[in-house]
């Protein structure tokens, strides 16, 4: 992963949602930017997450409603910083990409940018979640008509940005219903391209068909709903 020390440029919190990640948290927490602050949310972890990663430093909150967006807008809540970014607690994708991300939205380029997730090798990825993101993809096209190619869980914005969006879904719509709503409020939403690594242990929600269904199910629901008004982006003053 990227080495931390290496991170000029504004700072930011990162939240974690984490449910039983104890094995990959060491390596999660170790590439986090030197001077940021780390989130990690625990959902009902049984295997000491929350333990571990608060003697690792990062700052615990526990979220006892299980569900991913339960996890995510709690970090989101929790967090102080101008700049937020959001990352899976597995060992799939590194927080140490993460400022590059931040430097582009404060240097104005982008108001929600998302990492496009690409396999560092066969199998990383499994075949039925990248259908079904595939799927959502064209839907969130036709919704909002933004060209995204992957509605990856790693991100980043203002905190302001998003908490004035009023994200309802506390599941897996969670992630898309951010990308909609920022579409509606005029936000300029991004990506880039980002390394997917093969995860540590199976995951909750791609690891399975169940899973994966249950998570275009509730993006699905997402997609119904009817345009939310939400408050146009304030505008920033950069410092360069």
């Amino acid at each position: 992963m990227t080495n931390p020390s290496d991170n000029s440029g504004p700072r930011a919190d990162i939240v974690l949602p984490c449910l039983d990640e104890a094995a990959a948290l060491p390596g999660v927490l170790g590439a986090i930017p030197r001077g940021w602050r780390a989130i990690v949310v625990d959902n009902g972890s049984t295997d000491g997450s929350a333990e571990l990663a608060r003697s690792l430093g990062a700052t615990v909150v526990h979220e006892p409603r299980r569900g991913f967006g339960s996890a995510c807008h709690a970090g989101l809540l929790a967090a102080e910083a101008e700049f937020v970014c959001f990352c899976d607690c597995d060992g799939s994708l590194d927080p140490g990409l993460l400022p590059g991300f931040v430097r582009r939205i404060a240097d104005g380029e982008s108001d929600l940018l998302l990492g496009r997730r690409r396999p560092d090798r066969l199998g990383a990825w499994p075949l039925h979640a990248r259908a079904g993101n595939l799927a959502l993809s064209r839907l969130l096209r036709r919704r909002t008509g933004l060209r995204l190619h992957d509605l990856g869980p790693m991100r980043a914005a203002r905190r302001a940005d998003l908490l004035a969006l009023g994200l309802t879904d506390r599941r897996s719509g969670y992630p898309l219903q951010m990308v909609v709503r920022a579409a509606d409020a005029g936000l300029r939403v991004a990506e880039t391209d980002v390394p997917y690594l093969s995860r540590t242990g199976k995951s909750k929600v791609t690891g399975t068909w169940r899973g994966t269904w249950h998570a275009v199910r509730d993006m699905r629901a997402v997609l119904g709903e009817a345009p939310v008004t939400v408050p146009a982006p304030m505008a920033v003053e950069v410092s360069r």
